[in-house]
């Protein structure tokens, strides 16, 4: 899927369980892999890094079976990979990266690890440095300081102290901590420097000590391995859910009224994350907690509040905090971030570029964030967000919804952490109401629809006139209507409001206009440009604003508005239709005659019912309407007596 189009959210309620801790979950795997005895890992995160580090370790000669049910058993290999020789493809998962570099180091054997070419940017320098002075013999295949990694046996200088940074990533620190009980004798590490993500470090040492290694401490600068350490199977583990995707939920009971509560962490999980509740607290937001849960309501004044927060105790989580400080009164400066310049990619400078599409103020430093809101509403920009493969760029963005229609571009990239993320999204929250009427030509769709929005003081969209004011702004322009590009960036933004007897086109009425000879065929040659059809798929999908939308044409069911919460296909024979475009043509003065008109429409419905991209056709969840003996009165009656009751069902 190249982008999906988010609708515009007018509240958020519910339950969501979580997926499983991708940080605790690839600890566990490793950890299980290395333990004497077989472990149950169940509650799993199924996802892109899960199934690297699975698929590493099977590469390794560690036994694991699918149990079902996000279960798999592991059978330990004390400390000792039967595979002595392999080559690794870790994709773009740091923590497998990281954690198996430390540990392949110290396993004697020969190995190459790889990933796709934003891994070959993230630093691991500092990793291989520590690991050097423990005698590992580590070398860079490509550029120095950055995967890929060729590890070959190491000559051990065991009991010695190993001074590793501590201000780039945590995982560096994870990595070392989880190989270093391989040696067998007593080990120290000393942080050099301020350790950031201190909560992930906490994750690590209660992973450790589950499987019976306890490390000792003074403070964050220096950890102790004691000699003998071995990792042991506790039998069966559970994995917490993911405090880090819990905060995208959160987040939207904050912002569309809640209470939405998230299950799987809450006041006793061991995540550094879970404190991004605190975060919203502070915003403003109604916070609720439980031992395995945490939920969220809208602050009681209606409205969240700008904050200044140091962000090291929630490095992931806080990227969540920048697009909700889009809905905030003031701005909202986050602190402390310098590990986003070092993720799945810049964060620090992808979040900037992508708030400011929304029309934010945003002042980016080497370690810090500042996002003012847009004075008025958002903008939608036609382009969408861009992810850059990031999962949490993704995610973060969705919530842009509360404020816009908002296309996310590459929304597959969740599968590294949440891969039904979007469906689960969707569960939580309630979009604008959209009621889509469909029909053949002259069938009274638009009078209907046009009506029917009037009634319900709904915004009214006349999807069939889109290419004949795209027609008419391109020519405004001076753009050819050739000129496809330019074209369908005249579609994207197209300044129009329809009423029921009125359209206007940047504030002027135009309504005759676009009904010139010579822009109806403009109308037809811009319609057959795929850029330009693209483009006004978009801009129809924009009109979806609060408190509602009633959308006339061809394929608004079944293409534009899927989702419509009632669907109506309106049609009459063809002869009333035929009757009905005579009568509108001698009104305006216009000669006219019943037999070629009648043709015409035959014609027409042959040809909207055979074409190939979105044929003519009544929706499998729509309502037929033949209006053929109904006055518009009547039509108008039961459209909205079906939409009433579509809707009080939702």
């Amino acid at each position: 899927m190249e982008f999906i189009d988010l609708p515009p959210l007018i509240s958020a309620q519910g339950t969501v369980r979580l997926p499983g801790s991708k940080s605790i979950s690839n600890r566990v795997l490793l950890l299980a892999a290395l333990a004497e005895g077989e472990t149950e890992v169940r509650d799993l995160l199924e996802s892109d890094d899960t199934a690297r580090m699975l698929d590493a370790l099977r590469a390794l000669g560690v036994g694991i079976e699918s149990l079902g049910d996000n279960t798999v058993r592991v059978r330990g290999t004390a400390g000792v990979f039967p595979v002595k020789e392999a080559e690794l493809f870790l994709g773009n998962a740091g923590t497998a990266f990281r954690s198996l570099t430390a540990t392949l180091a110290l396993s004697g054997g020969h190995y190459a690890l790889t990933g796709v070419a934003r891994m070959h940017e993230r630093p691991i320098g500092d990793l291989v440095d520590a690991l050097r002075q423990l005698g590992a013999d580590i070398g860079y295949q490509r550029t120095e300081g950055f995967p890929p990694l060729a590890i070959r046996p190491a000559t051990l200088r065991p009991g010695s102290v190993v001074r590793i940074r501590g201000d780039v990533s945590s995982q560096f620190l994870t990595g070392l901590l989880m190989a270093l009980p391989l040696t067998g004798v007593e080990s120290t590490i000393e942080v050099v420097g301020d350790l950031i993500s201190k909560p992930y470090i906490e994750i690590t040492l209660a992973m450790m000590s589950r499987f019976g290694v306890q490390v000792e401490r003074d403070g964050w600068q220096c950890f102790k391995i004691p000699a003998a350490s071995a990792y042991r199977s506790p039998g069966v583990v559970y994995v917490e859910g993911d405090a880090s995707s819990a905060s995208y939920f959160l987040a939207c009971g904050a912002l569309g009224g809640g209470p939405l509560r998230v299950e799987g962490v809450g006041r006793d999980s061991i995540q550094g994350d879970v404190r991004f509740a605190d975060a919203l607290a502070q915003m403003g937001a109604c916070i609720e907690m439980g031992p395995n849960w945490i939920e969220a309501s809208a602050p009681k004044s209606g409205k969240l509040r700008g904050i200044e927060l140091d962000c090291n105790h929630i490095p992931d989580a806080a990227m969540t905090l920048a697009t909700t400080a889009l809905f905030a009164d003031g701005p909202t400066t986050l602190t402390n971030i310098a590990s986003w310049r070092v993720k799945e990619t810049d964060r620090i400078a992808a979040m900037a570029t992508e708030l400011r599409k929304l029309g934010a103020e945003v002042e980016e430093g080497a370690d810090f964030i500042r996002v003012t809101p847009p004075h008025a509403s958002l903008l939608t920009p036609h382009g969408g967000i861009d992810t850059y493969d990031d999962h949490r760029m993704a995610m973060c963005f969705s919530l842009a919804a509360f404020g816009s229609t908002v296309r996310i571009n590459d929304p597959g990239c969740v599968a590294k952490t949440f891969p039904d993320y979007f469906e689960r999204f969707a569960t939580v929250t309630q979009p604008v109401p959209v009621i889509a009427i469909d029909g053949p030509s002259a069938s009274g769709k638009g009078t209907v629809a046009a009506r029917v929005a009037a009634a319900l003081g709904w915004h009214y969209l006349d999807s069939g006139a889109l290419y004949r004011l795209t027609a008419l702004a391109a020519r405004r322009a001076g753009v050819a209507w050739n000129d496809e590009a330019r074209v369908a960036a005249v579609a994207a933004e197209l300044d129009v409001v329809f009423g029921e007897n009125s359209i206007r086109l940047s504030g002027e009425e135009v309504g005759e206009a676009i009904r010139d000879e010579e822009i109806s065929s403009g109308a037809s040659r811009v319609a057959t440009l795929p850029a330009v059809r693209a483009a006004l798929l978009f801009r129809q999908r924009v009109f979806r604003q609060a408190p509602g939308l009633v959308a006339d044409g061809r394929d608004m069911a079944s293409v534009v508005f899927p989702d419509a919460q009632a669907k109506v296909f309106l049609t009459a024979s063809v002869e009333v239709r035929a009757e009905r475009r005579y009568k509108q043509l001698i009104e305006k003065g216009i000669a006219a005659s019943i037999l070629p008109l009648l043709l015409d429409l035959r014609e027409r419905d042959e040809r909207d019912s055979q074409r190939s991209v979105a044929p003519l056709q009544q929706d499998k969840d729509a309502e037929l309407l033949d209006t053929t003996d109904l006055t518009i009165a009547q039509a108008v009656a039961q459209v909205l007596a079906w939409s009433n009751k579509d809707l009080q069902q939702r």
